[in-house]
């Protein structure tokens, strides 16, 4: 192990000079990194957060003190931001670091990017299914002259060879037109603007390798890489400053017709750096891929940790729709009629069995669960909109039903108590026992269906998981429910009215992510948590399982910078208005005439007149989109420049009202503080001059899931924070994201705006502690009367956009 003290972090730093904060980050992190520890850090835009944290992590790994860095982002733009400080670094070195950007397996695999593969079925699943094929074909016990070497090195460590490589290689050779000379032909397969050596169709193994008339579709791609006894004919060469991204490995892996995501899997296993995304680290499905790089050598960098609590909230809970439970009962069907055929058959499907200890009685009675379960669902389903909407959609009239995602809970969420279903099915006699049985069951099914030749792809071990974990979460940190997801469809499919409108889904819902966040914290190294928006910090530590790790001996620093642009270049207000909620305004709907307004909606409307009137693009955030919706039709009526209005919409709509704000003269953009628009989002230069939020954005505090959170917070935090940890931070984490999209560089002038009494210190109900205390010290109170002539006179001081 190198000498510490011979390390010097700047040797890594890939500009001339750090800022003042970003030198004291890149020390904080380096010295928690030493003591196995973790950093909460809160640094503003221009704070060179991820730069500080790759520079204190190269230094630990150089060091001797970790093998690897492993940073995960939610945020497509900030892994790329990783990939591009990274390559600044490696310029600088005359030893560079190897990196990696990791992306799913849909985005790699060439024959689903050019669309191969069955409409009906995944991606994921049809190379599953492609990968077992191919797995069976190459096992060494497949040729009588056994030609497997005993042991090889695969991604570091020594493995068993249970595969003939020149199996793998002479499927690969069949895959190929006229065998392995030719390169260039007109049916090749092509993705990425590479071309492969193999066809566009998938083939089938050579009949010289088929058991019987079997003669199975298999994998190139993957026989290729058994024949290169798992290894990669891609290294960190191909990618500028030895960091790999798709753009680099998928067309170098499918020109030399290896399957590019394992070639991804070779490389990460190599890499000094490893970037990806939350799914990667946190969602027990996708975690998988890189387990084997994840203990007590890693150095983890988590970037946005502000969304940490919410989305592994929703990476850990589990739905289950009604047609997958359908699909799980007809697997056990099958299996079932193909042993009701023949004495025979029978027999085969019980020896397939056998090798699980799985009787042939308990997949009938696994079928039994889930039809019964089917009916119960349905039963619940008709009787919750009933109870709630009127007996009229029986008839068919589904225009009575809600147009948005109903929750139906199946226990008082703010009670600690048993669910409906669990009950209904412990009267019927589904007991724990075959709860827990199920995924043994799903699995002898799974393997039973493949092992017969049966023409179906099961999904009843997954959908046995999820019915087990049903069973054994408890009840305090999870809620279980329906859920019935807006989705219309053709009545022609539908087997019930309801059908037209819901698709409805079991769901165990998460209250309480930190215990697993701990778990995995507590099963790495040390690292960097940050974000532009983490305070209160003693907030964050607590939910995000630190303060666990600090009661268990692990250090935790915190640490929060400032804005490090010239003050004098911004404008920092709280506008003292009346609180802008639900109460207080009344709803939007019946608010459209400016003649019937309260009090409070008319005090906001001409303070959103005000700041839109304001040069340059605005950028207004209100608590929801049917705000947003109220304040885009006000303002399109009072206001010169073009007012465009966002909704919740898809991806593509949200990019182009996004250029439509960005090009040419000044605009108004109104839309909802908990869209896409308000965070992930860099309007740099002079794509924004304004910014206001108007209201604090509460959730839907009478969601069922939310009144569970805030239940499960009271057991764990104290009644007197479960308000505040579950609710209010994040709203105020919300409010100063969006705030934090006007300056975005040194050169850059604007106006931030928080509109709302709350957000005045002393108020009742303040959220005024709830900010950085940069932003408190900052940002001046003044009234709407007030506002007009302070706007004035602050771009009378600056160059107008």
């Amino acid at each position: 192990m190198p000498d510490s003290e011979t390390v010097d972090w700047q040797d890594f730093f890939g500009f001339d000079q750090p800022y003042d904060n970003q030198a004291d980050a890149v020390e904080s992190a380096i010295q928690v990194g030493r003591a196995n520890g973790y950093l909460a850090m809160e640094g503003p835009c221009g704070t060179g957060k991820t730069m500080a944290a790759l520079t204190a992590g190269a230094t630990l790994v150089r060091d001797g003190e970790y093998d690897r860095i492993v940073a995960v982002t939610p945020v497509k733009q900030q892994l790329q931001q990783f990939v591009d400080d990274l390559r600044t670094m490696n310029a600088g070195l005359e030893e560079p670091l190897t990196g990696i950007s990791l992306v799913g397996k849909r985005d790699l695999c060439p024959y689903g990017r050019e669309g191969t593969f069955p409409d009906d079925v995944s991606t994921h699943d049809r190379c599953e299914d492609l990968r077992e094929n191919t797995a069976r074909l190459v096992e060494s016990d497949n040729r009588s002259d056994d030609r497997a070497v005993a042991s090889a090195s695969v991604g570091g460590e020594s493995e068993e060879i249970w595969w003939d490589p020149q199996l793998g290689s002479d499927l690969a050779k069949h895959a190929r037109p006229d065998g392995p000379g030719q390169q260039t032909f007109e049916d090749a397969l092509e993705t990425a603007g590479a071309t492969s050596p193999y066809r566009t169709s998938q083939p089938s193994a050579p009949e010289s390798m088929a058991e019987g008339d079997d003669t199975p579709l298999y994998c190139p791609f993957e026989a290729d890489w058994f024949a290169r006894n798992k290894g990669s004919p891609v290294d960190f060469s191909v990618g500028e400053g030895h960091v790999v991204t798709a753009d680099d490995y998928l067309p170098a892996a499918t020109e030399r017709g290896t399957c590019p995501h394992r070639v991804m899997g070779v490389l990460l296993e190599e890499a000094d750096v490893v970037v990806g995304n939350y799914n990667h680290l946190f969602d027990p499905d996708s975690r998988p891929l890189l387990e084997s790089i994840l203990d007590e050598n890693t150095f983890v960098v988590v970037d946005e940790a502000h969304r940490l609590e919410e989305r592994v909230r929703d990476l850990l809970s589990k739905r289950v729709g009604r047609a997958t439970l359908k699909r799980a009962r007809n697997d056990c069907e099958q299996l079932l009629a193909r042993a009701r055929q023949t004495a025979e058959h029978k027999q085969q499907v019980r020896d397939c069995l056998a090798s699980h200890d799985v009787p042939l009685d308990a997949v009938e009675r696994a079928r039994d669960f889930y039809d019964a379960t089917l009916t119960w669902l349905d039963e619940r389903v008709a009787d919750h909109l009933t109870e709630e909407f009127g007996p009229e959609w029986r008839a068919g009239n589904t225009d009575v039903l809600p147009d948005r995602t109903l929750e139906v809970p199946l226990r008082d969420p703010e009670a600690v108590e048993e669910d409906e279903l669990t009950e209904w099915a412990q009267r019927e006699g589904y007991t724990g026992d075959l709860w827990r049985a199920l995924p043994t069951i799903g699995l002898a099914v799974e393997d039973a269906v493949d092992e017969l030749g049966l023409t179906r792809t099961p999904v009843c071990t997954a959908v046995g998981a999820i019915m087990s974990h049903w069973w054994e979460a408890d009840h305090a940190s999870y809620l279980r429910e329906v859920e019935l997801e807006h989705s219309p469809a053709d009545e022609r499919s539908a087997e019930r009215p309801w059908q037209t409108q819901y698709t409805a889904g079991l769901v165990c819902f998460e209250c309480m992510p930190g215990d697993s966040l701990r778990e995995v914290f507590e099963g790495l190294g040390g690292g960097v948590l940050m974000s532009a928006t983490l305070e209160p910090l003693d907030v964050f530590s607590e939910v995000a399982g630190l303060e666990a790790l600090r009661r268990a001996d692990r250090p935790v620093v915190e640490r929060t910078y400032q804005l490090p642009f010239p003050v004098e270049n911004r404008a920092s207000w709280t506008v003292d208005a009346t609180p802008f909620t639900a109460h207080n305004r009344g709803d939007p709907e019946e608010n459209r005439d400016p003649d019937t307004w309260n009090r409070t909606r008319d005090e906001y409307a001409h303070v959103l007149r005000t700041l839109a009137r304001s040069p340059g693009n605005v950028l207004i955030a209100m608590p929801n989109y049917r705000e947003a919706g109220w304040a885009g039709d006000y303002l399109a009526d009072v206001v010169e420049k073009p007012v465009l209005v966002d909704e919740s919409s898809a991806n593509e709509e949200t990019e182009r009202l996004k250029q439509q704000f960005f090009r040419g003269e000044g605009k108004v953009l109104v839309t909802s503080t908990r869209g896409t628009l308000t965070e992930g989002v860099d309007y740099d230069g002079e794509k924004l001059h304004c910014c206001a939020v108007v209201g604090v954005p509460l959730v839907n505090i009478g969601s069922p899931r939310v009144r569970a959170v805030r239940r499960a917070y009271a057991d764990a935090f104290g009644e007197d924070d479960a308000f505040e940890y579950a609710l209010t931070v994040p709203a105020v984490r919300r409010a100063r994201q969006a705030i934090g999209r006007v300056i975005r560089g040194v050169e850059e002038v604007g106006v931030r705006a928080f509109v709302g009494r709350r957000f005045t210190a002393g108020a009742r109900h303040s959220v005024h502690p709830y900010l950085s205390p940069g932003e408190r010290d900052e940002f001046v109170r003044l009234t709407p009367e007030f506002l007009p002539g302070q706007l004035e006179s602050f771009w009378d001081e600056h160059n107008r956009p």
